[in-house]
């Protein structure tokens, strides 16, 4: 699916003509005219990415930047024609990705537009990678798991199964399913090995930090309930 872009820029002229560039390149577009339409498109409409006039009625770019700030990371350029360093420091300051002054060129904003974009999936990517439950954090990508930011040193067959049960939080899985899921298909050791490696896990987190996140359910298997 198309990114959408929004553009909050009162002159009809210019936010037409960027428009029809945006929508060339194959984003969807969507206008506001002022501050107070373009903030309420902004946070109920979901758009990719928005592009912000400085100077706009009812409410100023710099307000509804901030206001978008507080509830989410949705990537901003401003637009403007001031060039004054003091404007650019206030929008930066005030949570923009980035800032363009008019005249602009079109490829020069394409290319701002295409870099913010990059940079907020390449975030979204990294945010996927990551498993919380409550102050528990499992990184996907490092492999490692912390508790309140202090690291737990796991080997490698209790961060596999802890990251299996993890993603699978608020499942019964049976000792069958973790022996599979963990140590292979082919596996011919003990079938006690799941036993003992909840035991390992349960050491270094649930007892360590008084949790009670893995839990046993009598004749099936484990769970991983998301609670402290």
């Amino acid at each position: 699916m198309a990114e959408k872009i929004l553009i909050i820029e009162d002159d009809s002229r210019i936010a037409r003509f960027l428009e029809l560039e945006l929508k060339h390149e194959g984003y969807q577009v969507e206008t506001a005219s002022d501050g107070r339409s373009g903030l309420e498109k902004a946070l109920n409409n979901n758009p990719d990415l928005v592009i912000l006039d400085l100077m706009l009625p009812y409410l100023s770019g710099i307000e509804v930047l901030r206001r978008i700030r507080k509830v989410s990371d949705l990537p901003v350029i401003m637009l403007t024609a001031k060039d004054d360093v003091s404007d650019k420091v206030v929008g930066l300051d005030s949570g923009a990705d980035d800032y363009v002054t008019k005249p602009f060129a079109i490829e020069e904003l394409l290319a701002r537009i295409r870099v913010a974009l990059k940079r907020r999936n390449n975030s979204a990517k990294k945010e996927n990678d990551i498993i919380r439950a409550g102050d528990l954090v499992l990184n996907k990508t490092k492999r490692t798991v912390s508790y309140r930011d202090e690291e737990i040193l796991l080997s490698k067959k209790e961060y596999d199964l802890l990251e299996y049960m993890m993603e699978n939080r608020g499942i019964v899985l049976t000792r069958e399913q973790l022996l599979e899921r963990v140590w292979g298909y082919d596996y011919f050791g003990d079938t006690n090995v799941t036993d003992v490696y909840i035991r390992y896990l349960r050491a270094k987190i649930d007892q360590k930090y008084n949790l009670s996140y893995i839990k046993t359910v009598r004749g099936v298997g484990y769970i991983f309930e998301d609670r402290e």
